[in-house]
C-alpha cells in the first residue's frame, strides 16, 4: 500500500474502536494523525503513545460532537496543528440507540443525528478549506443502513443519511480532486457491540454473515486507511460493506 509519509489525518472517536484501528493503521502507514476524542482522554492518550512509540506522530484532541459549534471548535483545533493542509478525513465518531419506533425519544434521535450526521456535515464544511487535491474523506455507514439488523430505526437512519451524504459530497468536491466515500461495517467486536461478547450476541452476528468468525476493529480500519491511500485514488461516492458477508 501507498506510503502516506508527509500526510496529515484527522480520525474523529479514535480513542476506541473502529476509530483507534484506524488511526493506527493510518499512522502504521506513515500518516501524522490527530486523535479526536469526546471524553475518554485517558483511552486518546493511550493511542497517541503507541503511535509514538514507534515513531510516528500523533496528538490528541477533544471535543464534543454533539453540540452544534463542535465541528467548527474540533476544525479550528485541527488547523492549529497541521496548518493549511489536511489530507485525510476519517468521521468515524458515532453513536448508537437500540430503540423500538414505540421506545425512541425525542432526545435520543436529536443525538443521534447530531452526532451521526450534523457532526461530519460541518466538520467537512469546516475543514474544506484545508483540504487539497488528493485528499480523501471517508464516512462511516452501517450495515443497519441496507438491512434490517436488531431494533435500530433510528440509528440505521442516520446511517442512512451517511450514504447519501457521501454522494452530494462527492459530487460537490470531484472537480477539486477529492474524494468521499463511506465503508458500511457489519457487527464488529466493539464497546459499541458489546452484545458480541454473550454466547446469544455471537451466534446472532455468526447468523448474519458468511465468513464465520466475529469482526475486529482492524478488520474496518485497514479498509479505511485503503480508501484514504492513491491505491484508491480511482474510487469515490461509493460505501464499501465491510461486513464480511453479511445478509447475502
Amino acid at each position: 500500500m501507498t506510503n502516506l509519509k508527509g500526510k496529515t489525518a484527522l480520525v474523529t472517536g479514535a480513542s476506541r474502536g473502529i476509530g483507534r484501528a484506524s488511526a493506527l493503521a493510518l499512522a502504521k502507514l506513515g500518516a501524522q494523525v490527530l486523535i479526536h476524542y469526546g471524553s475518554a482522554a485517558k483511552e486518546a492518550e493511550e493511542v497517541v503513545a503507541e503511535i509514538r512509540k514507534s515513531d510516528g506522530k500523533a496528538d490528541a484532541i477533544a471535543a464534543d460532537l454533539a453540540a452544534a459549534d463542535g465541528p467548527h471548535k474540533l476544525a479550528r483545533q485541527v488547523r492549529s496543528i497541521v496548518g493549511d493542509r489536511l489530507d485525510i478525513l476519517v468521521a468515524n465518531a458515532g453513536v448508537a440507540k437500540s430503540a423500538s419506533i414505540e421506545e425512541t425519544t425525542v432526545e435520543d434521535f436529536d443525538r443521534l443525528f447530531a452526532v451521526n450526521v450534523r457532526a461530519p456535515f460541518f466538520l467537512v464544511q469546516q475543514l474544506l478549506p484545508i483540504m487539497h487535491e488528493g485528499s480523501s474523506i471517508v464516512l462511516l455507514s452501517s450495515l443497519a443502513a441496507h438491512a434490517v439488523v436488531g431494533s435500530l430505526p433510528a440509528y440505521a437512519a442516520t446511517k442512512g443519511a451517511i450514504d447519501t451524504l457521501v454522494k452530494h459530497f462527492s459530487s460537490a468536491l470531484g472537480a477539486r480532486g477529492i474524494r468521499v466515500n463511506a465503508v458500511a461495517p457489519g457487527v464488529v467486536a466493539t464497546d459499541m457491540s458489546s452484545f458480541t461478547k454473550t454466547n446469544e450476541g455471537r451466534d446472532y452476528a455468526l447468523g448474519l454473515q458468511t465468513f464465520k468468525r466475529i469482526a475486529q476493529a482492524d478488520d474496518v480500519g485497514d479498509a479505511i486507511a485503503f480508501l484514504a491511500s492513491s491505491e484508491a485514488r480511482w474510487i469515490t461516492g461509493d460505501t464499501i460493506h465491510v461486513d464480511g458477508g453479511s445478509k447475502l
